[in-house]
């Protein structure tokens, strides 16, 4: 039996998780990217040790930041992780966090192969350059594209030139069948009122703070560089404005946090078919209940 249960952040997946692994005897796997980073715990909103201990949980703190887990390398990790549970028959638990990670990792999302990696030839231009480049090349991909991300501009550019000029990105991703490759999966979905999400949101980055978020982001930028990929999650990146007080930042926090909440359910509706949606944690577990009672 495989549960994908996803749903917004601070939506309380982890904690429905546990419940259901409880139930199900069950084990997690993590399909939050940034989870994965064992220096990352805090602002992660990771599992907490007492946590870890009432059921097994997979892919938390399996690599360094220094290492950047890219979608490509994490479908890697993710399907070699789910298979070999699977083999075992075990009864899972997958508890998403970016949309993005997740459906790579379930459906037959097929990647561009990176024959040629070399940027030196977009070093000269500038960022209105490569934007206007990129909307020759590929209209579509530069409306999701703001003009001045230019790591972003020539991260497309880049595949593009890998897939030649038969057709581009946009095309190359409609191509593909977006189907779930495992089967038997059950995709249950938890939509708190947004009210109620946005309090819990407040709440959450409050405790954060209490447990010592900012000495924690303080400490791991003496140690590494701020501008790692990791560093990137919402929780830390808000400390690179060194401009902002604490509780500027504090709020700053909150506002991205309600931000990519309405995005990441935006994904959902749009990205997963068959979800079966609920709007609180007791109709998640009844429904988990039957549905395990009916197949055994």
């Amino acid at each position: 039996m495989i549960i994908c249960l996803l749903g917004p952040t601070c939506s309380g997946k982890s904690a429905i998780a546990i419940e259901i692994c409880k139930l199900i005897n069950g084990v997690i796997l993590n399909a939050d990217p940034f989870q994965c980073y064992k220096e990352l715990n805090i602002g992660t909103a990771k599992p907490s040790n007492d946590d870890f201990k009432k059921v097994n949980h997979y892919l938390y703190n399996i690599i360094s930041i220094q290492d950047e887990l890219s979608i490509f390398s994490f479908q890697k990790i993710f399907r070699n992780q789910l298979d070999n549970l699977i083999k075992e028959n075990k009864n899972i638990v997958i508890v998403s966090g970016s949309g993005l990670y997740l459906k790579s990792a379930l459906f037959d999302y097929e990647f561009v192969t990176l024959n040629n990696e070399d940027k030196s030839k977009y070093d000269d231009k500038s960022n209105e350059e490569l934007y206007d480049l990129l909307k020759l090349k590929d209209p579509e991909a530069s409306i999701k594209i703001h003009p001045n991300n230019r790591k972003r501009l020539i991260q497309a550019l880049v595949i593009n030139d890998n897939l030649g000029s038969n057709f581009n990105k946009s095309e190359f991703e409609k191509r593909q069948k977006h189907e779930c490759i495992y089967k038997d999966l059950k995709f249950v979905g938890i939509n708190l009122d947004r009210e109620l999400l946005y309090q819990k949101i407040n709440h959450r980055v409050d405790d954060m703070f209490s447990s010592g978020l900012e000495n924690e982001v303080s400490e791991l930028f003496k140690k590494y560089n701020p501008n790692l990929r990791a560093f990137e999650a919402i929780g830390y990146k808000e400390f690179k404005k060194e401009d902002l007080k604490t509780s500027e930042i504090k709020d700053l926090i909150k506002k991205n946090t309600r931000n990519y909440a309405k995005r990441q359910m935006t994904f959902f509706k749009h990205q997963f078919n068959d979800v079966k949606w609920f709007n609180n944690k007791d109709d998640v577990i009844s429904y988990i209940k039957d549905l395990y009672e009916s197949k055994n």
